[in-house]
Protein backbone atom coordinates (compact mmCIF):
# COMPACT_ATOMS: atom_id res chain seq x y z
CA UNK A 1 0.00 0.00 0.00
CA UNK A 2 2.77 2.19 1.03
CA UNK A 3 5.14 1.18 -2.02
CA UNK A 4 1.64 2.40 -4.34
CA UNK A 5 1.59 5.62 -2.93
CA UNK A 6 5.28 6.43 -3.28
CA UNK A 7 4.88 4.66 -7.30
CA UNK A 8 2.11 7.36 -7.61
CA UNK A 9 3.87 9.91 -6.63
CA UNK A 10 7.08 9.62 -8.17
CA UNK A 11 4.54 9.37 -11.12
CA UNK A 12 3.13 12.11 -10.04
CA UNK A 13 6.15 14.06 -9.79
CA UNK A 14 7.78 13.42 -12.97
CA UNK A 15 4.29 13.98 -14.90
CA UNK A 16 4.33 17.45 -13.12
CA UNK A 17 7.79 18.07 -14.87
CA UNK A 18 7.18 17.05 -17.92
CA UNK A 19 3.75 19.40 -18.10
CA UNK A 20 6.62 22.60 -17.20
CA UNK A 21 8.07 21.63 -20.58
CA UNK A 22 5.08 21.74 -22.78
CA UNK A 23 3.68 24.39 -24.51
CA UNK A 24 0.56 26.28 -23.80
CA UNK A 25 -1.59 24.40 -26.38
CA UNK A 26 -1.07 21.11 -25.58
CA UNK A 27 -1.30 21.97 -21.65
CA UNK A 28 -5.04 22.77 -22.14
CA UNK A 29 -5.58 19.32 -24.24
CA UNK A 30 -4.33 17.55 -21.39
CA UNK A 31 -6.71 19.65 -19.00
CA UNK A 32 -9.51 19.09 -21.71
CA UNK A 33 -8.55 15.63 -22.07
CA UNK A 34 -8.88 14.70 -18.29
CA UNK A 35 -12.05 16.64 -17.67
CA UNK A 36 -14.03 14.26 -16.46
CA UNK A 37 -11.47 11.80 -14.40
CA UNK A 38 -12.75 9.14 -12.62
CA UNK A 39 -9.52 7.81 -10.38
CA UNK A 40 -7.47 9.94 -8.38
CA UNK A 41 -4.41 9.60 -10.41
CA UNK A 42 -6.19 11.15 -13.65
CA UNK A 43 -7.69 13.92 -11.40
CA UNK A 44 -4.10 14.24 -9.69
CA UNK A 45 -2.83 14.65 -13.29
CA UNK A 46 -5.43 17.22 -14.93
CA UNK A 47 -4.54 19.43 -11.82
CA UNK A 48 -0.98 19.23 -12.48
CA UNK A 49 -1.37 20.51 -16.33
CA UNK A 50 -3.49 22.89 -15.04
CA UNK A 51 -1.29 24.39 -12.20
CA UNK A 52 1.56 24.15 -15.25
CA UNK A 53 -0.83 25.92 -17.69
CA UNK A 54 -1.57 28.36 -14.95
CA UNK A 55 2.21 28.77 -14.02
CA UNK A 56 2.96 29.38 -17.42
CA UNK A 57 0.68 32.06 -18.79
CA UNK A 58 0.55 34.22 -15.48
CA UNK A 59 3.14 37.15 -16.13
CA UNK A 60 5.93 37.43 -13.48
CA UNK A 61 6.96 41.22 -11.92
CA UNK A 62 8.77 42.99 -9.87
CA UNK A 63 6.86 45.72 -7.69
CA UNK A 64 9.96 47.57 -6.70
CA UNK A 65 10.70 47.70 -10.29
CA UNK A 66 6.88 48.76 -10.91
CA UNK A 67 7.16 51.28 -8.58
CA UNK A 68 10.63 52.75 -9.39
CA UNK A 69 8.86 53.24 -12.99
CA UNK A 70 5.84 54.81 -11.92
CA UNK A 71 7.83 57.25 -10.00
CA UNK A 72 10.28 57.82 -12.65
CA UNK A 73 7.84 58.46 -14.85
CA UNK A 74 4.91 60.12 -13.23
CA UNK A 75 7.30 62.39 -11.78
CA UNK A 76 8.87 63.42 -14.89
CA UNK A 77 5.28 64.14 -16.49
CA UNK A 78 4.72 66.40 -13.05
CA UNK A 79 7.98 68.06 -13.89
CA UNK A 80 7.40 68.83 -17.33
CA UNK A 81 4.14 70.37 -16.03
CA UNK A 82 6.10 71.90 -13.30
CA UNK A 83 8.38 73.40 -16.56
CA UNK A 84 5.34 74.25 -18.30
CA UNK A 85 3.79 76.19 -15.47
CA UNK A 86 7.34 78.10 -15.02
CA UNK A 87 7.21 79.02 -19.01
CA UNK A 88 4.68 81.06 -19.16
CA UNK A 89 4.81 82.45 -15.50
CA UNK A 90 8.44 83.48 -16.26
CA UNK A 91 8.48 84.28 -20.17
CA UNK A 92 4.90 84.69 -20.77
CA UNK A 93 4.69 87.29 -17.34
CA UNK A 94 1.14 84.93 -16.43
CA UNK A 95 0.18 84.60 -12.85
CA UNK A 96 0.15 80.98 -11.32
CA UNK A 97 -3.70 80.48 -11.74
CA UNK A 98 -3.50 81.45 -15.43
CA UNK A 99 -0.23 79.42 -15.84
CA UNK A 100 -1.87 76.13 -14.29
CA UNK A 101 -4.70 76.66 -16.64
CA UNK A 102 -2.82 76.40 -19.56
CA UNK A 103 -0.33 73.83 -18.62
CA UNK A 104 -3.07 71.74 -17.92
CA UNK A 105 -4.72 71.98 -21.19
CA UNK A 106 -1.49 71.46 -23.05
CA UNK A 107 -0.98 68.53 -20.84
CA UNK A 108 -4.42 67.16 -22.26
CA UNK A 109 -3.82 68.04 -25.54
CA UNK A 110 -0.71 66.54 -25.54
CA UNK A 111 -2.18 63.24 -23.80
CA UNK A 112 -5.01 63.24 -26.59
CA UNK A 113 -2.12 63.17 -29.20
CA UNK A 114 0.00 60.53 -27.91
CA UNK A 115 -3.09 58.34 -27.21
CA UNK A 116 -3.77 58.92 -31.10
CA UNK A 117 -0.60 58.06 -31.99
CA UNK A 118 -0.51 54.54 -29.85
CA UNK A 119 2.06 55.74 -27.88
CA UNK A 120 0.51 56.85 -24.35
CA UNK A 121 -0.99 53.16 -24.12
CA UNK A 122 2.86 51.78 -24.99
CA UNK A 123 3.92 54.09 -21.90
CA UNK A 124 1.30 52.99 -19.49
CA UNK A 125 2.02 49.68 -20.18
CA UNK A 126 5.54 50.38 -19.06
CA UNK A 127 5.02 53.14 -16.23
CA UNK A 128 1.67 52.16 -14.69
CA UNK A 129 0.19 54.14 -12.81
CA UNK A 130 2.99 56.51 -13.46
CA UNK A 131 1.18 57.67 -16.36
CA UNK A 132 -2.31 56.86 -15.41
CA UNK A 133 -2.66 59.05 -12.49
CA UNK A 134 -2.22 62.39 -13.46
CA UNK A 135 -4.31 64.23 -15.38
CA UNK A 136 -3.00 62.79 -18.79
CA UNK A 137 -4.39 59.78 -17.75
CA UNK A 138 -7.64 60.71 -17.60
CA UNK A 139 -7.15 62.42 -21.10
CA UNK A 140 -5.65 59.23 -22.21
CA UNK A 141 -8.85 57.11 -20.97
CA UNK A 142 -11.51 59.61 -22.65
CA UNK A 143 -9.65 59.59 -25.82
CA UNK A 144 -9.37 55.87 -25.94
CA UNK A 145 -12.59 55.55 -25.14
CA UNK A 146 -13.70 57.78 -28.50
CA UNK A 147 -11.14 55.93 -30.68
CA UNK A 148 -12.59 52.68 -29.25
CA UNK A 149 -15.78 53.27 -30.57
CA UNK A 150 -15.57 55.73 -33.42
CA UNK A 151 -16.47 52.81 -35.86
CA UNK A 152 -19.75 52.62 -34.06
CA UNK A 153 -20.66 55.44 -35.40
CA UNK A 154 -21.28 59.49 -34.11
CA UNK A 155 -24.08 59.10 -31.95
CA UNK A 156 -24.12 55.42 -30.62
CA UNK A 157 -20.33 54.78 -30.76
CA UNK A 158 -18.64 58.14 -29.95
CA UNK A 159 -21.14 60.44 -28.12
CA UNK A 160 -22.77 57.09 -25.97
CA UNK A 161 -19.27 55.61 -25.09
CA UNK A 162 -17.08 58.59 -24.63
CA UNK A 163 -17.29 58.89 -21.09
CA UNK A 164 -17.42 54.96 -20.41
CA UNK A 165 -14.24 55.46 -18.22
CA UNK A 166 -14.08 59.04 -17.47
CA UNK A 167 -17.82 59.30 -16.26
CA UNK A 168 -17.52 57.27 -13.17
CA UNK A 169 -14.73 60.22 -12.42
CA UNK A 170 -16.93 62.64 -13.48
CA UNK A 171 -20.06 61.29 -11.36
CA UNK A 172 -18.09 60.37 -8.34
CA UNK A 173 -15.99 63.55 -8.32
CA UNK A 174 -19.32 65.74 -8.43
CA UNK A 175 -20.98 63.75 -6.02
CA UNK A 176 -18.07 64.09 -3.63
CA UNK A 177 -17.61 67.58 -4.08
CA UNK A 178 -21.44 67.85 -3.27
CA UNK A 179 -21.36 65.57 0.04
CA UNK A 180 -18.14 67.48 1.12
CA UNK A 181 -20.10 70.96 0.50
CA UNK A 182 -23.48 70.06 2.28
CA UNK A 183 -21.21 68.61 5.33
CA UNK A 184 -19.33 72.35 5.17
CA UNK A 185 -22.80 74.42 5.11
CA UNK A 186 -24.04 72.19 8.09
CA UNK A 187 -21.08 73.46 10.01
CA UNK A 188 -21.22 76.83 9.16
CA UNK A 189 -24.59 76.67 10.10
CA UNK A 190 -23.82 75.15 13.73
CA UNK A 191 -20.52 77.66 14.10
CA UNK A 192 -17.92 75.20 13.61
CA UNK A 193 -16.30 76.97 10.92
Amino acid sequence: MIENKKVEKNKSDREQSDFKNMPEEELVSEVLDRENANSGVEKQEREDAYNAYVKQVTPTYSTPLHMLKAFVVGGGICLVGQMITNFFMNSRGMDQMTAGKWTSLILVLASAILTGLNIYPSLAQFAGAGVLVPITGFANGIASAAMEYKKEGQVFGLGAQIFSIGGPVILYGIFTSWVLGVIYWILKLVGMV
